[in-house]
């Protein structure tokens, strides 16, 4: 939400965004709002690393609907990993003008669910990250070509 469409993570076919406003805490990697994309994208060293299966920013209802049908696979050079499941937990984000889910800018609060992967750093060099999520006639997948930094000395 912090980004408008043009330049917005989860908008981009090829990955040239996935840097755009990234805390120092922790890595985002951007699902998609429909569809499959090929990304390359480029992670710090030592950081955390967090994206999306497939998820849905709403009201508790269309949560609770969303989740009824919501699944995914996700693997990480070849190793299949689990994705954690996110039922709805009320969030605020702050949105700009020109965001693909809001339109306007401002801060708005609602119901954020879906399913989400959280993985500790990733060694340094190339890793290929695989994910696919569903939940009724809406998908997302994304394959992504992933080079971990070397730590800087």
């Amino acid at each position: 939400m912090s980004e408008p469409e043009a330049t917005n993570p989860v908008a981009d076919d090829d990955g040239s965004a996935c840097d755009r406003n990234q805390p120092q805490d922790v890595w985002f990697l951007a699902g998609t709002f429909g569809g499959h994309v090929k990304r390359a994208c480029s992670v710090p060293a030592g950081r955390p690393v967090a994206f999306p299966v497939v998820n849905l920013f709403s009201d508790r209802a269309d949560c609770a609907a969303f989740m009824s049908s919501a699944y995914g696979t996700v693997f990480l050079d070849g190793e299949k990993l689990e994705p954690e499941t996110y039922e709805g937990e009320s969030i605020t984000v702050h949105s700009v003008r020109g965001n693909a889910v809001t339109g306007t800018g401002g801060s708005i609060t609602a119901v954020g669910c879906g399913l989400w992967v959280r993985l500790q750093s990733l060694a340094p060099g190339a890793h290929t990250l695989r994910i696919r999520g569903q939940s009724g006639d809406f998908s997302t997948g994304v394959d992504y070509t992933l080079t971990v930094e070397a730590p800087s000395a």
